[in-house]
């Protein structure tokens, strides 16, 4: 059974830091593109970064360069985001995102990061 379980969320002041966590199983971590999106109130799911190539490769949206790091563990299984300089229009739920090689997708429940003062 895959699971993608997100953990890490939750209430940070504007230029705070917050580092999300995503354990996987039930799928070939090593060599699955891993990535975390977001969805804020009323919009669609967005892409925020991925890591592919066994961690050797990442991407992110152009809002988040520099602020967020994508990076994994794949003794453990995990893909972590870490952000730093938060603002409230960072604030989201947070996805994380299992694409295996042969094309199957898989999804977590979502860790909710709210930035506020």
């Amino acid at each position: 059974q895959v699971q993608l379980v997100e953990s890490g969320g939750g209430w940070v002041q504007p230029g705070g830091s917050l580092r999300l966590s995503c354990a996987a199983s039930g799928f070939t971590f090593s060599t699955a593109a891993m990535s975390w999106y977001r969805q804020r109130p009323g919009q669609v799911r967005e892409f925020v970064a991925s890591s592919f190539n066994d961690g050797r490769s990442t991407n992110y949206e152009n809002s988040v360069k520099g602020r967020f790091t994508i990076y994994r563990d794949n003794a453990s299984n995990t893909v972590y985001l870490q952000m730093i300089s938060l603002n409230v229009k960072d604030a989201a739920v947070y996805y994380c995102n299992g694409k295996t090689i042969s094309d199957h997708e898989y999804w977590g429940q979502g860790t909710q990061v709210i930035v506020t003062s």
